[in-house]
């Protein structure tokens, strides 16, 4: 089940970046400035199109780092330095109402910036020369995350307080779609009762998550010390209960919300229904009537 999972964790990892790259060179470049009537099957056309790239690219890119010795460890390690100052921004954005646009992409920007500094500076500091095997270590990767994080936060704050936004968040609803396609979708779904329900769920649980992993489970191996070997075989089973209750929702949940359309394309398959919903679906998205 770990395998599974951590299988399941890369795949949809690639899978969610291919998506963003092809929904923004799609909708926010071809659709905006390239051909503003397109229909539903051009646009579906070009979304292949650029995952099909991005895809040749992103491993051509992966086996170039691999031959000048930049594992994935490192890769995992340096991310950090230059996405993690968008990480606050973000979520300031999509929650805050005084939220500072400008402010997010001077904090991106910026803490980026400080970021990579900081990673040099340390790892300089540290080993007295910069090397590719020394950038990879822990001390300036650490020391160059937490500057993203905390610069971009500090930024973003400030410009927020002294201009700040007061958006309403109207305009969001009022995006228009390619194709009026609601499948999947309940009423309820729309209401804002329901949205800033979902909201409070996602910032509770996601804050409490933080806590736990980031600040309760390292500090409960403080008292510990040097771990002995009792002490080091119940932290394994800690680990290894958590993967196998992790597996466990991750297979078993998108099983249990798709189970429906799973039974659907089934009987479709196996000549037992016609398929009327799914086909509707899918020429919803590319513009075609079944």
């Amino acid at each position: 089940m770990i395998l599974v999972m951590l299988f399941m964790a890369i795949t949809s990892t690639g899978s969610a970046e291919s998506i963003a790259v092809s929904s923004l060179i799609t909708y926010d470049i071809y659709k905006t400035y390239i051909n503003p009537t397109c229909t539903g099957k051009q646009v579906l056309r070009i979304s292949q199109a650029v995952v099909v790239i991005f895809g040749l690219l992103m491993g051509g890119l992966g086996v170039a780092l691999n031959c000048i010795g930049l594992n994935l460890s490192c890769l995992h390690l340096f991310v950090g330095n230059v996405l993690g100052s968008a990480v606050v921004p973000l979520w300031n954005l999509l929650t805050w109402k005084d939220a500072s646009a400008t402010g997010a992409v001077v904090a991106a920007w910026g803490g980026m910036i400080l970021a990579l500094a900081t990673w040099l500076i340390v790892c300089q500091a540290e080993f007295g020369e910069i090397t590719i095997a020394n950038l990879g270590t822990l001390n300036p990767n650490l020391a160059g995350n937490l500057m993203a994080l905390a610069s971009s936060t500090l930024i973003h704050f400030v410009f927020s307080t002294i201009n700040p936004q007061n958006y309403d968040f109207d305009s969001m609803g009022k995006i228009e779609m390619l194709e009026q396609d609601m499948s999947g979708l309940d009423e309820q779904d729309y209401t804002p009762e329901f949205l800033d329900a979902a909201q409070r769920w996602v910032q509770n649980w996601g804050f409490a998550f933080c806590v736990l992993t980031v600040f309760i489970w390292p500090v409960l191996s403080v008292p510990a010390g040097v771990f002995g070997k009792g002490y080091f075989a119940f932290w394994v089973f800690i680990s290894i209960a958590w993967s196998l209750l992790a597996a466990f929702v991750i297979i078993v949940l998108p099983i249990q919300e798709s189970w429906d359309s799973i039974c659907r394309v089934g009987s479709f398959l196996a000549g037992r229904g016609t398929g009327k919903q799914g086909l509707g679906t899918n020429a919803a998205a590319t513009g075609d009537t079944p």
